[in-house]
């Protein structure tokens, strides 16, 4: 499937992220998000951003 270029804005809050930049915008063009293991209730911890790195 082609990524067609648009408007789109990434925010993110955590910090911890090598991703995350000033004002908690991502630096990715993309990101993937993936559902938790065992978890499927509806609610928005469901899921998470598999794109995260760890910049530590």
């Amino acid at each position: 499937m082609a990524h067609q270029k648009n408007n789109q804005c990434i925010h993110c809050s955590v910090e911890s992220c090598q991703h995350h930049e000033v004002e908690n915008l991502c630096s990715l063009a993309d990101i993937q998000v993936t559902p938790k293991k065992g978890c499927c209730n509806g609610k928005a911890d469901e899921s998470m951003c598999s794109s995260y790195k760890c910049k530590y």
